[in-house]
């Protein structure tokens, strides 16, 4: 049995936070992505706290892992400790920052459906005085207000045209093609654009940096996608797709959210522009307000 003093020790934050990251993601691979270091060192990380342990925590597969009885125990306990020092933290953070006001924040569909309203929530926890605005727009919009210092940062896609802004990654995010189940490639494992290129399609609304990016991805194929429709969410999108106007491509966590709701087929693109960088954006971090360099932060932390 291992020694319980000498796992208190011995254990880090870091190595807990990635075995939490590992566990929501099921995937060593994933969760590196998440966190912009190689795979090779969360994987060591995970090896450590298993010796340590003495115990397996994850079995692994080739499609990712999943928990042993003991990294089910370790993750329950793991949670409990980040929880409690990110609340000390915070608390600590507030009496010496004195973090309050207002944060107006620009964002594109990807970055609000995906992934801000559970990342704002959360800050919101630590930073209940802080009032934010969140209003979503395409990302060369998000990139225009910020220039014209309408909002305070921006939360979208890395796209060209930034080069005159800071930023900092946030989030990935994957294409996936969206089809009626009864489509004829609906049982295509996975598909990639030159497989789909002739098909009619729904797409968004210019200026969207989804739409712009398919139509060069397109041109590249000596093709020019036919869009029969174009709306001004990803919701509407799925359920355009849904009743067979057409095919869609959108980020692969908003069809999940749709794909058990509505009769489609959710199928990865198969092209390695189809895994995206997200971004928080702002002219330069010291013209930031201290309430909302702590919110640029905070989403900056890639949680």
């Amino acid at each position: 049995m291992a020694d319980m003093k000498q796992i208190l020790r011995r254990m880090d934050f870091t190595s807990l936070r990635l075995f939490v990251v590992i566990c929501q993601e099921n995937s060593i691979a994933r969760a590196a992505e998440r966190e912009f270091i190689a795979a090779s060192a969360v994987s060591r990380r995970l090896a450590e706290l298993e010796t340590l342990v003495g115990l397996p925590l994850v079995q692994r597969h080739t499609r990712g892992v999943s928990l042993t009885p003991a990294g089910a125990m370790v993750l329950r306990h793991a949670q409990q400790i980040l929880a409690g020092v990110e609340a000390m933290s915070a608390e600590l953070s507030r009496v010496y920052a004195g973090v309050n006001g207002h944060v107006r924040v620009v964002a594109n569909p990807s970055a609000i459906v995906q992934f801000l309203p559970e990342d704002i929530s959360a800050f919101q926890r630590l930073y209940p005085e802080v009032d934010i605005d969140l209003e979503e727009q395409h990302s060369q919009d998000v990139l225009r207000l910020v220039r014209d210092r309408d909002a305070d940062f921006g939360v979208c896609n890395r796209i060209a045209g930034m080069d005159d802004l800071e930023w900092q990654p946030y989030r990935r995010d994957r294409l996936a093609v969206v089809l009626p189940a009864s489509h004829p490639k609906a049982d295509a494992q996975r598909l990639r654009l030159a497989d789909i290129v002739d098909e009619t399609f729904v797409g968004m609304r210019e200026p969207s940096a989804l739409t712009h990016m398919l139509a060069v991805r397109a041109d590249a194929l000596e093709r020019k996608l036919s869009v029969k429709f174009r709306v001004g969410s990803l919701d509407v999108l799925c359920r355009m797709a849904h009743v067979g106007l057409g095919i869609a491509i959108v980020p692969q966590k908003v069809a999940e959210l749709y794909i058990k709701a509505l009769d489609l087929v959710l199928r990865p693109l198969d092209e390695p522009w189809a895994q995206r960088e997200i971004c928080v954006v702002y002219p330069r971090e010291e013209q930031l307000s201290a309430t909302a360099a702590a919110l640029a932060r905070f989403l900056g932390q890639g949680r």
